[in-house]
């Protein structure tokens, strides 16, 4: 989520099923939508209101999204695309913004926004597991999260530091919370900085979005120290950088604001990468913000920033894109 448009408003849109992005080299120009296939929906509608930003999916067809609303978790079938509120989450001033599921498909790890929390929620239920408040400072935004065999990793788009919430070997989050500064190459804006997060494909490091450093940049940080240091994208800049999704070797990096996805091939340390590919899709992309993927497709909540007068009545929906 970018801070500055965060803070603006949204308008309805119409749930449009038609239309699916084709990838393209970065070095070709941008390409644009193709036929869809198979039978399943390649969008479909959020409730009226529901203000999405982050997705997850696990080991079933089954994708989760959270309200910047109300912190609301809304579980809706890929097949059908029909779904149901299972977390009703703790009202106005307590978003989801980032959110993982477990492997098991147990527990649902959630960044809170402006909140200043952490909420680990049960799937099936929708009872509250674990609740963390007053992180970080006064201009904390909890935003993204990403979840290692032995932690969750939480990113803070106002401080220069992550929270790690450890995991036993079932998968048990424990009590409390540790915090990791970030040092090395990290550059600390005056205003929102940090956004989205992932492990380097050997899973030997997290993957940081800076969107201040030098006009927005991804950064390698080891889990032990906090030490940062730049990823070689080669020239590619995202100032624009929000959810990051890591499938084998190829990075998919949601630059919100622009309507597009650049896909950068990673080495294994995750200390360099080549732009491979660009999707975009002008007739459905209204600003999404994570991704999430099922099989062939990559499913994006559209967000809407700055869209519309009135998010709290406004239509969402969400697309999909074949994978590269």
């Amino acid at each position: 989520m970018q801070h500055h448009l965060a803070r603006r408003g949204f308008l309805g849109a119409a749930v449009a099923l038609g239309a699916a992005a084709l990838t393209a080299p970065l070095t070709a120009g941008t390409a644009h939508a193709a036929g869809p296939g198979g039978r399943w929906p390649t969008g479909f509608p959020l409730p009226r209101g529901f203000q999405p930003e982050g997705v997850t999916i696990g080991h079933s067809p089954y994708a989760y999204f959270g309200s910047l609303g109300d912190g609301a978790v809304y579980r809706a079938s890929l097949a059908t695309g029909e779904g149901r509120i299972i977390h009703q989450g703790l009202g106005a001033g307590h978003s989801t913004v980032g959110l993982k599921i477990d492997r098991p498909g147990r527990r649902l790890f959630l960044a809170g926004g402006w909140s200043r929390e952490i909420r680990v929620v049960d799937a099936r239920s929708g009872a509250l597991l674990r609740h963390f408040t007053g992180l970080g400072a006064e201009t904390t935004m909890v935003n993204d999260v990403i979840l290692t065999p032995d932690a969750a990793w939480f990113t803070d788009s106002f401080q220069p530091q992550l929270y790690r919430l450890a995991l036993d070997r079932t998968g048990e989050p424990a009590h409390e919370l540790t915090v990791l500064p970030l040092t090395g190459d990290w550059t600390q804006g005056p205003d929102f900085t940090a956004n989205g997060i992932e492990r380097t494909p050997d899973g030997q490091a997290l993957l940081v979005v800076d969107v201040f450093q030098d006009g927005g940049s991804l950064l390698r940080v080891d889990p032990r120290t906090g030490v940062a240091r730049a990823v070689d994208l080669g020239g590619l800049k995202i100032p624009h950088g929000d959810g990051l999704l890591l499938l084998g070797r190829d990075l998919y990096i949601v630059q919100q604001a622009v309507d597009q996805i650049d896909v950068v091939r990673l080495d294994p340390a995750g200390t360099r990468g080549t732009a491979i590919a660009r999707i975009t899709d002008p007739d459905r992309f209204r600003i999404p913000t994570t991704a999430a993927v099922w099989g062939d497709r990559i499913y994006l909540p559209n967000a809407r920033f700055g869209l519309d007068p009135d998010p709290a009545v406004a239509d969402y929906d969400v697309v999909s894109v074949p994978r590269v």
